[in-house]
């Protein structure tokens, strides 16, 4: 039985905040495939970590590549996630996250379905005012995405998976981007074994110390 429901890339619903709203388990199928939008505050982010996307910030990405589309899914890029590895990552004080107002913005003038971040809340203020304003209005977001900067920031599709575990809210989950053809990262059709799949240099094993099966 898994302990949490808040943990690594996932999906918040709106539940995680309003019972009101629905569960991981009551998000619709439409969910499945979106539009992706990519936009990035990585220069920012390197001056002050601690910075949040405003609203000017999705204007200079709508200058680039035109208007956000109604429906797609807004990945903000930080580069945050590249601090995964590092064991002290949780504790990391200031970090990335969405202004109230950008938010705002997406959804009610861009109409977005919802927007995800690196790092594993919407934001630092005292009162998590961006988070809050988004759960308890019935919206979605996606917190611990990775590998943004393998995507391109417009032209590509997002694939979205999650399980639906009855009554959560929140959940595991993952994010396959669909790029352009041409895009140096990735992988294509016939590039790698699918069927059957490539046996694998060692057999998973349970791993009682982990609580988890590893190779």
């Amino acid at each position: 039985m898994l302990a949490t429901d808040q943990l690594g890339t996932q999906v918040d619903p709106p539940a995680h905040w309003n019972p009101d709203y629905p569960g991981i388990d009551e998000l619709p199928p439409t969910f499945a495939l979106r539009t992706l939008v990519v936009s990035s505050i990585v220069e920012q982010v390197a001056k002050q970590p601690g910075y949040h996307l405003a609203i000017d910030d999705i204007k200079a990405w709508e200058t680039a590549h035109g208007q956000i589309p109604p429906g797609s899914v807004v990945f903000i890029r930080s580069d945050w996630s590249k601090h995964w590895d590092d064991p002290g990552f949780a504790t990391m004080r200031p970090f990335p996250g969405a202004t109230r107002d950008a938010i705002k913005f997406l959804h009610e003038q861009r109409h977005i379905l919802f927007h995800g971040h690196e790092a594993l809340d919407t934001d630092t203020t005292a009162t998590f005012e961006s988070e809050a304003w988004l759960l308890q209005n019935g919206y979605t977001q996606a917190e611990g995405v990775a590998n943004l900067d393998q995507v391109p920031e417009a032209g590509a599709l997002v694939i979205i998976g999650y399980p639906k575990f009855k009554g959560w809210v929140g959940g595991y989950a993952r994010f396959i981007a669909i790029c352009p053809p041409d895009w140096k990262y990735g992988v294509s059709v016939g590039e790698v074994p699918e069927a059957p799949l490539a046996k694998q240099a060692k057999p998973l094993h349970w791993d009682s110390r982990l609580g988890m099966r590893v190779r």
